[in-house]
């Protein structure tokens, strides 16, 4: 006998659209645009080898008697280049694709590894407390004392300068500049989770599993820690933000992405030495696009802290 339909479990995608999160999000027009904005520039950005129209760091299709050509719009432009090109020849449109997708997996993956580090520091510290709990937070205070960017620069200097000379490649550049934002940014996570693990950890579940024999790295990972996640997805939201303008303001300083993996932030180091000499689309269009990505990100990380509050509904 086949099942009916009303005792078949229903879908990720069908309990997703009957949650309150998509009610709250759909009923947000901010956030729909936001939402809009950021899934077309991630689109665009991790679909650059086959979206963008140009392969703008491959020499064999660069020609330097392109350089420093204007936008279509403008008399001199030409068709095949939306937005203009460099001083090298390259399309601005397509490094703005691929640039953006250096710029995506620093911010993302620098937040990831923050926040893992972060909410394991922060639930150990919360639930074992004492002299460990003391030490972690000591040296939180102690990190706050310090801007976030002045940390990664620091911390990214000295991992350079202790490497070999000759591995400095491209991906360990990328992993050293992903490590240093993340080191620079575990406190708040850490600070969050602390605070409520310490409120998690005397209620009455968590004594129940005590008596009963549970172990505490069981009781942590598996009951205090799914409680605590709420806060931590709006600040990872939010940090995400944060983590790709600083790796822009890093790349702009000379110290984080190398030339040979664009992102936003060279572009506009490179385009700021043309500016005054007119070629004001070598800096514009990656700011506009640095903006318009971490604007829309920031907007999602409000709608959804609004969301995952009660008290703010």
């Amino acid at each position: 006998m086949q099942p009916s339909a009303r005792t078949r479990p229903r879908s990720a995608l069908q309990r997703l659209l009957d949650s309150d999160l998509y009610d709250s999000f759909r009923r947000t027009p901010t956030a729909i645009v936001a939402g809009v904005v950021a899934l077309v520039m991630i689109i665009g950005a991790f679909g650059a080898p086959w979206l963008a129209p140009h392969e703008p760091y491959n020499l064999a299709t660069v020609s330097l008697s392109d350089a420093l050509l204007p936008p279509v719009w403008i008399e001199e432009g030409q068709a095949r280049y939306l937005l203009g090109t460099d001083d090298q020849g390259r399309d601005v449109l397509s490094t703005l694709l691929y640039g953006s997708r250096i710029s995506l997996l620093v911010g993302i993956a620098s937040v990831a590894l923050a926040m893992l580090l972060g909410v394991a520091l922060g639930l150990i510290s919360g639930y074992v407390g004492g002299r460990l709990d003391a030490f972690i937070m000591r040296v939180a205070d102690v990190q706050l004392s310090f801007p976030a960017i002045l940390i990664a620069l620091l911390i990214d200097g000295v991992v350079r300068t202790l490497l070999p000379s000759g591995s400095h490649s491209d991906t360990l550049v990328v992993a050293v500049l992903v490590g240093s934002i993340a080191l620079a940014n575990w406190v708040q996570y850490a600070r969050t989770v602390r605070g409520s693990t310490l409120v998690e950890k005397n209620k009455e579940y968590v004594q129940a599993a005590r008596v009963i024999g549970v172990s505490p790295v069981r009781i942590m990972f598996r009951h205090v820690l799914p409680n605590s996640l709420g806060p931590v997805l709006v600040i990872a939201t939010i940090n995400i933000a944060q983590a790709i303008i600083t790796e822009a303001t890093l790349s702009f300083l000379g110290v984080g992405v190398p030339p040979t993996s664009p992102s936003l932030g060279t572009m506009i180091n490179s385009g700021n030495n043309f500016l005054y000499s007119g070629e004001w689309w070598l800096v514009i269009f990656p700011g506009a696009a640095l903006v318009l990505l971490c604007m829309s990100v920031n907007l999602l990380g409000d709608w959804l802290r609004d969301a995952l509050n009660p008290r703010l509904q």
